[in-house]
């Protein structure tokens, strides 16, 4: 089992190798910050793909449009405008009033007649802007509502992309716990209800509303990067994009011009709409594009977070959740890990070798197609913010890590199998050790195996004595040709060619892919034995051939045997070869040289009793019978090939 799980590491080592690097890498971009501007704009997306969530009811803005400017003849409205248009509202009974309009200054005529109207309204909410760096630049809240705590801060958190992603909840200013202008509102909202804040127990910085439960934001959460996490903030779920709220305009509501009870239990917000008031913000609907952003006005904006904070402690609707920055290591690690696997396991495409980078690009696609789809997936049903900048960056670079590693791999392993086997193998089995050579090599070296296989020795009859009849360079293009003829049957014949040993031909069938059935155990010693003949037709051949040139004419030895051999490569990084050792060399080496006065005709063929066996009968035989051969202490049963 040991020994399995160690094949199976290191069969993976190129995308054990590279699934870390390649996520350490993306992950420390991300550290830098160098992907949280991508992170802004996939987590926008989102919103803009998410299916319109129902209207928020319960919210109604009063928007001051520029016809209402133009109706009204002044910026700003006067303080007796205003007046008018708080009874209005207050005569419809609604729950609560936010004004987002500064006050801090009277706006002749009207004033005594609107801090009466701040007084007679106790659900009513105003702003001020709070500056801590700059007190001078704060803008005060109305006096009137100021004292009797009616106020609440609008000071929003920019990202540095100009977008509004986060709320404000409350902050401390001069020691003291300032709300902001959405929380206050919500909170008088929800009191109707007996629906109060409480701190969570396990944790002073959680706190419970109702059916909802906020967090703090951290400096390092979702995609940001050390951001400014002062104050209490939320990350913004957003209802929606501009004008998602119910909205009428400010002459509406003073010409009476709206039903009787359209506001009654109703939050209404006061706030400017006009686009030369330039009350608007860029937010995750506002698109990719500066030229053509959208832009949603600012009582929109707060509108969007009171519906966070109701719908969260009323409906239990979720805020936007984030994982820990080591679940985001790693999410962002097993897509590394994917691409590097993709890559790894399709490298080997068998008959589809020619479409391999196709494939592989249809898969990386359909990863990404799954990432994307789940982060969005769970966007959409639990609001989770879920990495899909740094995990994508990390599959597709994997992926072209793993395919660069995978090219020199290859080179390597290629040359390595190609100085080992060269020109002795076929086509055929060339590719069948190209397909398994994790199973096969081992440290640039083929990996010893023991098997079944059948070997092959062939020898001429009376070489010497050819020999000594031949010029060295007549000799040498005589014995070649035979060779040549020799070592091409071998491999018509699916074998291998071990060696050539003066005028011996060492053949092998069986390997180096390791046999499993006996059916194929058969089929090596018969394509041997086959081979054999096919030698004995091609010396005929050569014989005739070398008789026209006036050369000698031989006939030829061969022995065969089957049984357990151990193959592998042999040698040092200087010189490398493929080999077969075993019992079964020498008995077909033994059977080759025995007894020489053994008529054969062109072709002596002995075989062993193994070889015998698996031949079941399809070759005509005789039994020599149980000799002892040379070297060897037991008898071996011998049987000749006839021809």
């Amino acid at each position: 089992m040991w020994k399995d799980l160690k094949q199976k590491i290191w069969a993976g080592r190129g995308v054990w190798t590279v699934a870390p690097g390649v996520a350490g890498l993306v992950i420390l971009l991300r550290l830098f910050g160098f992907l949280q501007t991508w992170e802004w704009a996939a987590l926008d997306q989102y919103f803009r793909w998410r299916p319109q969530e129902p209207v928020d009811e319960r919210i109604l803005i009063v928007g001051i449009s520029e016809a209402d400017l133009k109706k009204v003849g002044q910026w700003p409205i006067p303080d007796n405008v205003l007046a008018e248009l708080l009874k209005k509202i207050k005569a419809q009974n609604p729950r609560v009033i936010g004004l987002d309009l500064y006050r801090d200054l009277p706006v002749l005529p009207g004033h005594d007649e609107l801090v009466n109207v701040f007084e007679a309204t106790p659900n009513l909410i105003g702003i001020e802007k709070i500056n801590q760096q700059d007190p001078s630049a704060s803008v005060a809240p109305p006096p009137v509502l100021d004292q009797r705590e009616q106020v609440g801060f609008n000071n929003v958190v920019i990202d540095a992309d100009g977008k509004l992603r986060r709320s404000l909840l409350y902050m401390l200013d001069n020691n003291q716990v300032s709300f902001s202008f959405s929380m206050r509102l919500a909170l008088m909202y929800l009191a109707e209800q007996d629906i109060i804040s409480q701190p969570s127990q396990a944790n002073p910085l959680i706190f419970h509303l109702g059916k909802g439960t906020f967090q703090p934001f951290s400096a390092n959460d979702g995609g940001y990067v050390s951001a400014d996490d002062g104050g209490y903030q939320i990350l913004l779920n957003y209802k929606g994009s501009a004008r998602t709220f119910p909205r009428v305009s400010l002459t509406e509501v003073l010409e009476d011009r709206i039903p009787p009870d359209l506001m009654r239990d109703r939050l209404v917000l006061i706030g400017a709409t006009a686009t030369s008031l330039n009350d608007f913000f860029y937010t995750p609907y506002s698109g990719d594009k500066i030229a053509t952003q959208e832009r949603t006005p600012g009582i929109e904006v707060q509108a969007n977070m009171i519906s966070h904070l109701l719908s969260s402690a009323l409906e239990g609707r979720s805020g936007l959740k984030t994982w820990s920055e080591p679940i985001e290591g790693i999410w962002i690690f097993l897509w590394s890990l994917t691409g590097a696997t993709l890559c790894w396991v399709l490298r080997d495409a068998g008959g589809l070798a020619k479409l391999l980078p196709r494939w592989t690009v249809i898969s990386l696609l359909f990863a990404l197609v799954g990432l994307v789809g789940s982060s969005y997936l769970a966007f959409i049903i639990s609001s989770w913010w879920i990495p899909v900048i740094p995990p994508a960056l990390a599959l597709l670079g994997a992926a072209t890590a793993t395919t660069g590693y995978i090219g020199n791999f290859e080179r390597e392993e290629r040359h390595t199998v190609m100085n080992l086997f060269g020109r002795h193998v076929t086509k055929q089995i060339a590719e069948a050790i190209w397909r398994d050579r994790e199973q096969l090599l081992k440290e640039g070296r083929l990996r010893g195996q023991k098997m079944t296989a059948t070997v092959l020795f062939s020898d001429l009859k009376g070489f010497s004595t050819v020999a000594e009849n031949m010029s060295s360079e007549v000799l040498m293009a005589w014995l070649n040709q035979y060779m040549d003829a020799m070592a091409g049957t071998v491999l018509d014949h699916g074998g291998v060619v071990d060696k050539f040993i003066g005028d011996a031909v060492m053949a092998v069938f069986g390997v180096p892919i390791k046999r499993t059935t006996s059916a194929e155990i058969d089929q090596d010693a018969i394509a041997a034995v086959n081979c054999a003949l096919a030698m004995a037709q091609k010396l005929q051949t050569l014989n005739q051939e070398w008789q026209r040139q006036g050369y000698p004419q031989t006939a030829m030895r061969v022995g065969i045997a089957t049984g357990d051999v151990v193959t592998g490569s042999l040698g040092n990084a200087q010189r490398l070869d493929y080999t077969t050792l075993g019992d079964s060399v020498n008995v077909a080496a033994r059977l080759e040289s025995y007894d020489k006065t053994l008529d054969g005709g062109i072709c002596r063929i002995l075989i062993n009793e193994e070889t015998y066996q698996h031949l079941h009968n399809q070759f005509p035989t005789k039994q020599i019978g149980q000799v002892r051969l040379k070297g060897r202490e037991q008898l071996t049963a011998v049987y000749q090939i006839l021809l």
